[in-house]
């Protein structure tokens, strides 16, 4: 049981066109550097798409930023990829309704989660992909 890694391969991809200078990649190109396959980047660049993140042309050309990347929060990057609300978490289902525990559990965990989500959302808005980028660079220069 894991969270989906949709969000941090778009921030990846996001953070590599930004670096790019609106030159353009292909998916093959993004897939290299996730080390993933050409389809899953291609269908997480369908979704930054149709949130209008970025645009999309076949061949070499590839994705490029919509937006300045000092303008994209890594909350919209959230909601383009795992647009459904209140889902970060998921409670278990089935709990036995004649424990003391398994008959609440589930409604005592969905205000805290509700909450954690809610606080995570806030922050993920004061983030950019810029600040991601910058972050980059910063650790790169220090291998050099």
């Amino acid at each position: 049981m894991k969270i989906s890694s949709r969000f941090t391969v778009a921030v990846h991809v996001l953070s590599l066109l930004a670096l790019d200078q609106n030159e353009g990649m292909s998916s093959e190109l993004l897939a290299s550097s996730v080390n993933t396959n050409p389809v899953v980047i291609r269908r997480i660049i369908g979704q930054l798409k149709e949130a209008k993140l970025v645009t999309n042309h076949r061949g070499s050309k590839g994705a490029t930023l919509l937006h300045p990347f000092e303008s994209i929060s890594l909350l919209d990057v959230y909601h383009a990829v795992d647009s459904v609300p209140n889902t970060l978490f998921q409670i278990h289902e089935n709990s036995n309704p004649d424990c003391i525990v398994g008959s609440e559990i589930e409604k005592v965990l969905a205000d805290v989660l509700f909450k954690a989500q809610q606080k995570m959302e806030a922050y993920l808005a004061t983030q950019t992909i810029d600040s991601i980028v910058k972050q980059i660079i910063t650790l790169n220069e220090a291998k050099e």
